[in-house]
């Protein structure tokens, strides 16, 4: 299937993301190899490492993944401009795509990120891949902003969270998209309150600093997994209305401009910080990618043989 240009929009969604993994395993176990890559956030990463061919190295690592390791990728930070420094996992990152350009990629390849300030929605096509990658997936308040070229950029998801524009404006003739966060809102289990504690008070002990930076640490960490509590802290505050208007912005874009197809993992019962639930949601996306895969086959094929005819009549 090559004469009928694929191209395979990637949504955001945090840990949901891992379900990316199943949906384009699944598509070339089908046969079917998409030649332009569009993703925003997680969509980003996931389809960044399928183009880099390391996706089964992503998935090894998401595999891997327990609430401990999840953690010990989150290097908190108390001064700069997000909650999370994000050094650790660009180093996961660098590991395997230090070198990788966008340009040297064989297939085309977009990562969707915001600009602070203009809110303008950039679509990073050249430089270092992990650099686009960490600007697609720098959750506002949560991970710091990323420079590239002059400009102060974060999550796309705040202006394009299924990129579907973006495959139709690279030429992309069939569009796939991947929406995983189409059954999320309305969960409310983001990330669960975390009781009031006191800050930690000064001292110039060592052994209560220690004691004092474990505690903060501990605190947090209970911000990422939660607590039994319904009622709101302000990390969950900060991740529940960051989805919806990821949701609402992703309707709108995706009525004004749909795919040919919409593949959407069931994933309702996943939170967006559940990293360590990999195996569960790539399952997710290997069944909702099986439930489309006979029609996207006879569509592409449909399409396929009208260039046929055109090209031939021409």
């Amino acid at each position: 299937m090559n004469d009928c240009k694929i191209g395979v929009a990637l949504g955001g969604g945090s840990a949901r993301g891992w379900a990316h993994i199943g949906v384009l395993k699944t598509l070339n176990e089908a046969g079917i190899f998409p030649d332009i890559i569009a993703g925003t956030s997680i969509g980003a990463v996931v389809g960044g490492c399928y183009v880099a061919g390391e996706l089964d190295a992503l998935e090894e690592f998401a595999l891997d993944l327990t609430r401990r390791k999840v953690l010990g990728y989150l290097d908190f930070n108390f001064t700069g401009s997000g909650l999370i420094n994000g050094q650790r996992l660009c180093n996961v990152l660098d590991n395997r795509l230090r070198d990788v350009t966008i340009e040297s990629l064989s297939k085309r390849y977009v990562a969707v990120a915001t600009e602070i300030g203009t809110g303008h929605e950039i679509w990073l096509t050249r430089g270092r891949m992990v650099d686009a990658m960490r600007a697609s997936y720098a959750l506002p308040g949560i991970f710091r902003p990323v420079p590239i070229e002059g400009r102060w950029l974060f999550d796309g998801a705040l202006v394009n969270p299924v990129p579907v524009s973006v495959c139709r404006a690279l030429g992309a003739r069939y569009v796939i998209a991947v929406n995983v966060n189409s059954d999320s809102c309305g969960r409310g289990t983001v990330v669960p309150h975390v009781e009031t504690l006191p800050p930690p008070e000064p001292s110039a002990e060592p052994g209560v600093l220690v004691r004092n930076g474990r505690a903060v640490k501990k605190l947090l960490q209970r911000q990422v997994f939660g607590r039994t509590d319904n009622s709101p802290g302000i990390s969950r505050v900060m991740m529940e209305a960051f989805n919806i208007v990821q949701d609402r912005i992703a309707r709108s874009r995706l009525a004004g401009d749909p795919p040919d197809t919409m593949i959407q993992p069931r994933l309702p019962a996943f939170g967006l910080f559940d990293f360590h639930r990999a195996e569960a949601m790539i399952a997710c996306g290997v069944a909702a990618a099986r439930r489309e895969i006979d029609d996207i086959k006879a569509e592409i094929a449909a399409r396929e043989h009208t260039g046929a005819i055109l090209a031939h009549t021409a």
